[in-house]
């Protein structure tokens, strides 16, 4: 059970790929929402992917009770621990129900649905939860492995994105803009300075949006049009074609800029070096993993963060704004990306 976000879908993958290796002749099932269902669905172990419409109310609910009856779970694995999960494993019926350690839940309560719990996490961060589940399961120590298995196809669809927005990927930048309105977003005039700087340095910029920044990202595009060395991907849409790019860029040397965001933890689980700018958000415990010594990754704080800063909160309630993340300075950004 990891329905959401995707973020959160990318760092259940290690569980999956222990359980497949433990248990060669298991019957393995995800169930997922229908907007990330296309990201596992083509792994290899999965027999089947249930899709859980987020929005569908009480026959969203009964559909997937009916569904997961005709698999018949022995055992069931809440990988996301909160109510909305607890209440999906509810829902399977017959089988052992297995979650995280209590401490380790976003909304504890959830915890009560479990007939075992695993031990507490090594780390604060949402991996380290995953990999002590995967244990828990497993039986001993389990890889951190986050490969998407991509095919034959995507990987030759993901070169040529690659040669068509980064035809000098040598030291380029994918640079990913945050969903208007989210307080972990990084403001858009940040990021087309950015991208204006990095390219009066001869290097070669995609700025990436979704379909949630269409708007945005179509006024950036207009505002950076003649910019030599900067390209736009707007609206990208397939969850596994971005992953592909990503690991073709990756290979050429590229880097990732964003905020805490599906696409940045995208980006590292597909072997992107990242820049994170992080501010109502604690890289400890969301940012790329693993951060440290030896690590490609650089998390960003502005110089001078606010109290309040790391908020954890999805409504900025500071008398002066969204500081935390208008003033982590665009200096501060280029210094990080320095060849």
């Amino acid at each position: 059970m990891r329905l959401s976000h995707l973020g959160d879908v990318v760092h259940a993958l290690p569980l999956y790929h222990a359980l497949a290796s433990r248990f060669p002749t298991a019957r393995l099932a995800w169930v997922i929402q229908r907007e990330y269902a296309e990201l596992v669905r083509p792994l290899a172990r999965l027999e089947r992917v249930f899709e859980f419409e987020r929005d569908g109310g009480a026959r969203a609910w009964l559909g997937l009770r009916e569904e997961l009856a005709s698999f018949a779970p022995t055992r069931v694995i809440d990988a996301q621990g909160n109510l909305k999960s607890a209440a999906a494993a509810l829902v399977a019926g017959s089988g052992e129900r297995v979650g995280a350690a209590w401490g380790d839940w976003r909304e504890p309560l959830g915890a009560f649905a479990m007939h075992a719990r695993a031990e507490p996490s090594r780390g604060p961060h949402a991996v380290d939860r995953v990999l002590a589940l995967a244990r828990e399961v497993c039986g001993g120590e389990v890889e951190a492995r986050f490969d998407l298995e991509l095919s034959r196809d995507e990987r030759v669809r993901g070169e040529e994105l690659r040669r068509s927005f980064l035809p000098e990927a040598r030291d380029a930048v994918i640079l990913a803009l945050g969903t208007p309105g989210d307080v972990r977003a990084w403001p858009a005039e940040h990021a087309a300075n950015l991208a204006r700087r990095l390219a009066a340095h001869g290097r070669c910029v995609v700025v990436l949006s979704g379909p949630t920044e269409r708007e945005s990202g179509a006024s950036l595009e207009l505002e950076l049009a003649g910019v030599d060395r900067v390209r736009h991907w707007v609206a990208q849409r397939g969850l596994r074609e971005l992953a592909a790019f990503f690991v073709a860029a990756a290979a050429r040397g590229a880097r990732f800029v964003g905020c805490d965001s599906g696409p940045m933890h995208l980006a590292w689980t597909s072997g992107l070096p990242v820049v994170c700018l992080e501010g109502p958000q604690s890289a400890e415990r969301t940012g790329p993993w693993p951060l440290g010594s030896g690590s490609p990754h650089v998390a960003l704080t502005t110089r001078t963060s606010p109290p309040c800063a790391p908020c954890f909160a999805r409504k900025c309630e500071h008398p002066n704004g969204n500081v935390c993340m208008r003033d982590l300075a665009v200096d501060d950004v280029l210094a990080a990306l320095e060849p």
